[in-house]
């Protein structure tokens, strides 16, 4: 082996204590100018770089720091606006840059949707008829600011000019090469003012590699890569794919590159055995992602370093780079502050910082033959936490080995349930709801907060809420909504508010990833077997129902979503744990109806994003994803209504499968797709209940009345208008009050637009 360095593919923005959050948040409130916060998230982008500096990793990325999302970025740096916010060329204004992901009152945010299979979103490049052009070299800038101000020597990250079309809309395949032809000049021009200021090595992002890559991909990819090389010949490139394995591993090594990066976590088994079929070609780096960048758990490095070993025999004595499997964007910065849990589980942590203190003892230890001290620590942390009891509840290993032998099935068709459903309710046509949540105002974290402390007690924290509820209950009334719901005031989190009442789930204090923008979660830690402990929903949604005549929805997170939204045990196949998820969840739909709540919602949102990338495993994840959603649910009355939502994402790929989960009726976040999933229904037939977001919650505005009815309009001539119902896209929960208030005003005037079509 040639040289062993150590090595990082990018880091989390958000800040200990999530200042980057707090600072935009301040901008958009009008609390800070521009300049404050240039300055400020500066002071962040910073420290980034110098805690990685400290650690003593070689290779350190620059350019990876974002004002909201490093896609967006990259289609603002290439000054591809959509017309509707009226760029007019020069550098993007941050009003502009923000107005793309956020809206205004002039026009709709950009489509947002999943990074690949996990739950960071992306704003969707659009790329319409402006020619694109280069507003500012962005890793240039990152570049030139760690080595002017910290001395960091450090490789600018740029998303691949593949990767970035494969997650673009406005064109069809056959506008790949025209698309190339304008956006790879700019790229090598970037590409070579880097070269031009010293760089030597550029980390170019390419996970789509990690997907279906065709004959005509690899032709392209041949014409970007060999252009590169022809036009900027000095730059060293280092081409980083992640979340699975190479498709195509024999063709891409082969590409004019310097370097590949390769997940050995994730994609672990296609990726070694491509190594072990091809090698890797003589002179070029690879970059062996053995230390999980999604995932909390210390590693096992005693394994990885055995595998280091294996790797460094399969690759000719190339350089090697240790590194994570993909960017630390996706766990929470510091474990350090974790002191309030258990023992046994906190000592089993590694966030990013621990992280890159495993990259660095791993690196060390391939180049002095042996391991250190932080091997034996990690060993004895991962065998105390293999034997806590948590880990061993015979009950719940039991029922899951039993899973075949549980109902998953209701007990009657759904044509047989619509009817009795229909004269069961009695709702009128195209009924209107929401998804769950209202908006959680400071005064309700406040109060959270002080019951939290203790400064309340639970009688006057439940008092609180019970207010709320009231208030709510009402104001929905008022407002005309034919289904309501008790509005989630209890709950910070959809899936860590469950997480808290069910044994084998554990809470972090500080660990926040980004999720959107400034959007940041706290996702739960199953380290245990997850059991049922007594009712978490029931309290709430009963008074809720106490205190109207129409139907109050029970409101559940799925099993799937509480999962793909967890930070989860890495002993167990997550098919395990998500049977012990639902089963646990029946026990909480069985307490509802019990209690009278017959109309009950089990959110999916996440569903799809748990899809493997590689389409050939999708039917195995499908199956007992869709399976563990029955289990949760199977077990109601025919005249129980249970209700679902997803979030918009490709629905028409899994549309057999979101049929076979047998909900009564889901709901579809479908608004910034700008009718796109309406076109799906134009070409499946969908014989459920379902109900399109006819309003995107996730901006500020409050949208027309003729935006609703142009959406409904042409959902209704796709749709079964006895079936569909009419919501916003997702909860209500980070909204203000007056535009809540208001958009759903709207929205109930658009039903009662239709519903007077039909009485005329």
């Amino acid at each position: 082996m040639s040289k062993v360095l150590s090595g990082n593919l990018g880091y989390p923005r958000i800040g200990q204590q999530r200042e980057w959050k707090k600072d935009i948040e301040a901008f958009w409130g009008g609390k800070i100018e521009e300049s404050e916060l240039h300055e400020r998230l500066t002071t962040i982008r910073l420290n980034n770089l110098k805690i990685q500096q400290d650690k003593g990793i070689d290779i350190i990325p620059v350019g990876d720091f974002t004002y909201y999302d490093h896609v967006l970025d990259t289609a603002v740096m290439f000054g591809l606006i959509p017309a509707r916010f009226e760029f007019n060329g020069g550098e993007v204004p941050l009003s502009t840059y923000y107005a793309i992901a956020r809206g205004n009152k002039g026009a709709a945010a950009s489509e947002m949707t999943k990074w690949f299979n996990t739950n960071y979103h992306y704003i969707v490049p659009e790329l319409g008829a402006r020619r694109p052009e280069l507003t500012l070299n962005k890793p240039l800038a990152a570049y030139r600011e760690a080595k002017e101000k910290l001395g960091i020597e450090g490789r600018p990250v740029l998303l691949g000019l593949y990767t970035f079309l494969k997650l673009s809309k406005g064109f069809d395949n056959d506008g790949w090469d025209e698309w190339i032809e304008q956006l790879l000049p700019l790229y090598i021009h970037v590409l070579r003012e880097l070269q031009q200021a010293g760089v030597k090595w550029v980390q170019v992002d390419e996970p789509a590699l990690v997907t279906a890559v065709n004959a005509e991909d690899l032709n392209r990819l041949k014409l970007i890569y060999e252009t590169i090389k022809k036009e900027v010949p000095e730059l060293s490139i280092f081409l980083q794919t992640y979340f699975e394995a190479l498709s195509n591993y024999e063709d891409i090594v082969s590409l004019p590159i310097d370097g590949i990066g390769l997940d050995l976590v994730h994609g672990l088994e296609g990726n070694l055995d491509s190594l072990r079929r091809f090698g890797l070609p003589v002179g070029k780096t690879l970059g062996a992602g053995v230390i999980d960048g999604r995932n909390i758990w210390r590693a096992d490095l005693d394994l990885q370093f055995k595998l280091l070993d294996e790797v460094a025999n399969l690759v000719n004595s190339a350089d090697i780079i240790v590194q994570p499997s993909c960017s630390l964007l996706h766990v929470p910065v510091s474990a350090a502050a974790e002191v309030s849990l258990q023992p046994v589980l906190q000592q089993a942590l590694a966030f990013a910082e621990e992280k890159l203190d495993e990259i660095a003892a791993l690196s060390r230890a391939v180049v002095e033959g042996q391991p250190g001290e932080l091997f034996q620590s990690n060993r004895n942390a991962l065998d105390n936490l293999s034997a806590d009891p948590a880990r061993n509840r015979a009950n719940v290993t039991l029922a899951v080995e039993n899973i075949l032998h549980q109902p998953s099935e209701r007990h009657s068709a759904f044509s047989v349930r619509k009817s009795l459903q229909k004269e069961k309710w009695q709702l009128p046509f195209l009924p209107t709801t929401t998804i769950g949540s209202f908006p959680q105002t400071a005064e309700i974290r406040s109060a959270r907060q002080k019951w939290r402390k203790g400064e309340w007690s639970v009688q006057q924290y439940d008092e609180f809420i019970n207010e709320q509820i009231r208030q709510w209950i009402t104001l929905q009334e008022e407002i005309g909504l034919d289904v309501l719901v008790h509005g989630e005031f209890e709950r910070t989190d959809m899936v860590e508010f469950f997480g808290e009442k069910l044994p084998g789930f554990a809470f972090t204090k500080g660990g926040w990833v980004q999720s959107y923008g400034t959007r940041c979660v706290k996702p739960p830690v199953i380290y245990g077997d997850v059991d049922f402990d007594s009712p978490m929903t029931v309290k709430e949604t009963e008074y809720a129902q106490s205190l109207t005549s129409k139907p109050v929805k029970g409101m559940l997170t799925g099993p799937i979503t509480i999962l793909n939204w967890s930070f989860v045990r890495s002993d167990l196949p997550r098919e395990k744990v998500a049977y012990q998820i639902a089963l646990a969840l029946r026990k909480e739909v069985e307490a509802l109806e019990q209690a009278g709540i017959e109309m009950i919602q089990v959110d999916e949102p996440a569903l799809r994003e748990g899809l493997p990338l590689k389409r050939e495993d999708w039917e195995k994840y499908l199956d007992w994803a869709v399976k563990a959603f029955r289990v949760s649910t199977s077990t109601v009355k025919d005249t129980t209504q249970i209700h679902t939502h997803m979030c918009y994402c490709e629905f028409h790929d899994i549309i057999d499968s979101i049929q076979a989960l047998d909900a009564d009726v889901i709901s579809i976040e479908t608004s910034r797709s700008h009718g796109e999933l309406v076109h799906s229904f134009e070409e499946h037939t969908y014989p459920l209940g379902i109900g399109l977001g006819v309003y995107d919650i996730h901006s500020p505005r409050v949208p027309a009345e003729e935006e609703m009815i142009s959406m409904v309009d042409r959902a209704l001539k796709v749709l079964d208008p006895e079936l569909f119902w009419i919501n916003p896209d997702c909860g209500l929960k980070t909204r203000g009050l007056e535009e809540t208030v208001s958009s759903l005003k709207i929205m109930v005037s658009v039903a009662n637009h239709f519903r007077a079509k039909v009485t005329n």
